[in-house]
């Protein structure tokens, strides 16, 4: 049986990994309720490729 509701799951994705010019990237996926939040969400989320606190954005 499948969920009802409006929530989605989205992957968020570093925004400071690309320009530092390092390997890899740093994504999480978490989920949101599109009914409450319809634009994009940023999050503050841990980057282990640069050992600290960054700006995560949705990526579609």
């Amino acid at each position: 049986m499948a969920k009802k509701g409006n929530r989605i799951q989205v992957i968020l994705e570093c925004t400071e990994h690309k320009e530092s010019g390092q390997p890899g990237t740093s994504r999480y996926i978490t989920t949101k309720n599109k009914k409450n939040t319809p634009d994009r969400i940023e999050l503050k989320k841990f980057n282990p490729v640069l050992k600290k606190m960054t700006v995560h954005k949705e990526i579609k």
